[in-house]
């Protein structure tokens, strides 16, 4: 498994100790920057990572930002990627059991530097399930490639 991992100027600290957890793992990564906490914009290391994903250079991705939230946003503008916005051990597992997510987004404002260690491991261990998640899947995956009813 090759992971894409990006960060902004909030997510850099949590993202460096996230790419030496992948270091302990044996996990081969590219860090798409930032390389620094200097102020940059989200939506251009989403849009790398996420890119990144969709294209298949990598299986999956990790994005780090203050929340997630913005993140995950920008990546799921991507066709292809799922990105989820997680802050608990349970939605890292359902995430990619139920929904095949395939970026996750950690918010290094809002998860304490243990607990994010603890959702990427969990994120890059748990598989997706298939079964009755795949019809909805489809649908999501629909969704990309369809103009939205107006109401």
């Amino acid at each position: 498994m090759r992971i894409a991992i990006g960060a902004d100027h909030a997510g850099f600290e949590l993202k460096e100790m996230v790419k030496h957890e992948l270091d302990e793992l044996r996990t081969p990564y590219k860090d798409f920057g930032t390389h620094s906490d200097e102020s940059v914009d989200y939506p251009d290391f989403a849009a790398r990572v996420g890119t990144a994903v969709a294209e298949g250079e990598f299986d999956r991705g990790i994005l780090v930002c203050g929340t997630g939230i913005g993140m995950a946003m920008a990546a799921n503008k991507i066709a292809g990627v799922r990105a989820a916005p997680v802050m608990d051990l349970e939605s890292a597992k359902l995430c990619r059991e139920h929904n095949n997510a395939n970026v996750l987004a950690l918010g290094a404002r809002v998860t304490e530097p243990g607990r994010a260690l603890d959702i990427v491991r969990i994120f890059l261990r748990a598989a997706f399930e298939g079964g009755r998640h795949e019809r909805r899947l489809q649908k999501i995956t629909a969704l990309e490639h369809q103009p939205q009813p107006k109401n």
